[in-house]
């Protein structure tokens, strides 16, 4: 038993994205045990629930099938935020620092994960740059803390203002959605300054470590600073900058006369910018989902199935991917021999992981959307089931993007369609691709066949 053990850590301590998935197993195993304690909820709570939850939060997904607010008190809720916030760094950069710890050398294809995850082009070596992701995290989240604070003071006493202080500045950070609010952001959809604090907590959450640090290191600004910036940082604030816009416009044109219908001029465009901006990365909404129009619904499921920035709290196929492809496409149709970009050439190692990434996702959506439509309707009709079709493919990629957006559903799912669903916010945070490289063979092939052209279109 001691040697089946110790090939078992030795396993582990060789591959850091295989030392993910295994942390992240039993890090919602933990959080699911303490979910369930007496102490933790206000009335006992089932496993699959407390497992969906616990999921949910690790994930920093955000999708819920219990209130957070009422089925849990505030040890409930304080073992929540410490999942979300753990969630939210990233097992991996944990993983990483017990390695470092160990003294233990990992994987070529492990040591690739970290660098193309955290370091990108920054000066500081792996120990200094973990050290400057939890230093960056707790500064933002205690900046957001204190703007909150004040927020809330207006309609809550001090001491729950500060716990609903606590408990948003990380969950928007870390773009997992949760609230214990019971409408979510519905109440305060009016209030400018806290609209804005989320937003702007959700944004720095979701671009990445790598940008913000590169950020870091270029402050003061100034009419240089952009030609300094490193491709994947001007990819990533452009590219951003564009959905987030887009974004805006399209859920303003859609919603103007439907659920924004209430709201005056400054509180629609308001509305709309922090609807768009939890679209793509936390599930935070002031808008009721389940009565917007289907061409905003499927506007919000392309933005969740992009998502975020690669290194980041958020999920979906990244910023980056989506672009990368974006350029291709433009490149094709243009007639250019490589895809480009600011002066660059966008390199064939970024563009094989771009379209692996997309290929991998597509299919996870699509066998998770295959098997909702079975758990959830059966044989069920398509007229008896008119408009589930789109609840599902909504509710599949919320949860493959890790946003937490929904029409409604969760609480609604089978055992079984619970469980899918916490298995693809599963995939979603970690990310194909990482899952992939940790089941994947160490050794690669020796010899390669022979090449022939086959036709295409």
């Amino acid at each position: 038993m001691p040697d089946l053990l110790n090939k078992f850590i030795k396993l582990l301590i060789q591959s850091p994205a295989r030392f993910t998935i295994f942390s992240f197993v039993l890090m919602i195993l933990t959080g699911t045990i303490l979910l369930m304690l007496p102490q933790a909820g206000s009335t006992p709570i089932r496993l699959i629930d407390a497992l969906f939850t616990s999921a949910s939060a690790v994930c920093v997904t955000g999708l819920t099938v219990v209130d957070t607010g009422s089925a849990f008190n505030s040890l409930g809720q304080w073992i929540i935020v410490a999942l979300i916030q753990v969630g939210g760094l990233g097992i991996m950069t944990i993983s990483t620092i017990i390695i470092f710890m160990l003294k233990k050398r990992s994987s070529l294809a492990g040591r690739t994960i970290i660098h193309d995850t955290f370091i990108n082009k920054s000066k500081y070596t792996i120990s200094q740059t973990l050290r400057a992701i939890l230093i960056l995290t707790l500064t933002i989240e205690g900046i957001g803390v204190i703007i909150m604070f004040f927020c809330f003071h207006s309609s809550h006493d001090i001491s729950q203002s500060l716990k609903l202080s606590v408990f948003h500045s990380v969950s928007a950070f870390c773009n997992a959605g949760f609230s214990t609010l019971t409408n979510s952001m519905t109440p305060y959809r009016e209030n400018i300054p806290l609209n804005l604090i989320f937003c702007l907590l959700i944004i720095f959450g979701g671009i990445g470590f790598p940008v913000l640090m590169e950020l870091k290191e270029q402050f003061p600004y100034n009419r240089r600073t952009w030609p300094r910036l490193s491709l994947h940082t001007k990819v990533v604030l452009s590219s951003t900058a564009f959905l987030l816009l887009t974004s805006t416009l399209l859920v303003g044109l859609m919603e103007w006369h439907n659920t924004l219908s209430p709201l005056s001029l400054p509180d629609r465009v308001l509305a709309s910018f922090f609807q768009a901006v939890n679209a793509r990365t936390s599930g935070f909404n002031s808008l009721p989902i389940g009565s917007m129009a289907n061409g905003s619904l499927f506007i919000l499921m392309i933005f969740m199935f992009i998502g975020a920035s690669p290194g980041s709290c958020g999920g979906g196929i990244k910023t980056t991917t989506a672009t990368t492809l974006f350029i291709i496409w433009i490149s094709r149709l243009k007639g250019s021999g490589y895809p480009h970009l600011f002066n660059r050439k966008i390199s064939d190692k970024s563009v094989g992981k771009a379209i692996s990434i997309v290929l991998i996702s597509l299919g996870v959506v699509f066998i998770g959307i295959l098997l909702l439509n079975i758990t959830e309707l059966g044989d069920v009709s398509h007229i008896s089931s008119r408009g589930k079709f789109l609840e599902i493919c909504f509710e599949v990629i919320s949860a493959f993007g890790t946003v937490g957006l929904s029409t409604g559903i969760t609480p609604t799912l089978t055992v079984v369609g619970k469980l899918i669903i916490t298995f693809i916010m599963f995939i979603g945070r970690l990310g194909p691709l990482v899952i992939a490289i940790a089941v994947s063979r160490t050794s690669l092939s020796s010899y390669q066949f022979a090449e022939e052209n086959i036709m295409i279109g």
